[in-house]
């Protein structure tokens, strides 16, 4: 499994919209995309800061949904929110524990 990690600064006053925007229209559309495994919404209320993480199959499913656009489509939607640019970075899902049972 792979995971593509998004670094984000959004404006404290849009953080709620923003986190409605990813569960009511990115992660619909995430659902839909080859190889999507979930999708975390991270955000610090008081600073701003966030993380996204996606899930996917493998890197294959990973890039194919890059080179699709679909990623940059998404990232876009949030423009307005950004304080800063979102830094993006991917990385091989080593141990994945959803229920915290070891």
């Amino acid at each position: 499994m792979f995971a593509r990690l998004l670094r984000i600064q959004l404006k404290v006053d849009r953080i709620d919209e923003a986190v409605r925007l990813f569960k009511t229209n990115v992660v619909p559309q995430c659902k839909k995309q080859k190889g999507f495994k979930g999708a975390y919404f991270m955000t610090d209320q008081k600073t701003g800061e966030g993380v996204v993480i996606t899930l996917w199959t493998n890197e294959k499913a990973m890039l194919a949904n890059e080179q699709s656009h679909f990623f940059l489509e998404q990232v876009t939607k949030f423009l307005s929110f950004y304080t800063k640019a979102p830094i993006r970075e991917a990385y091989e899902v080593a141990v994945m524990d959803p229920k915290g049972k070891g």
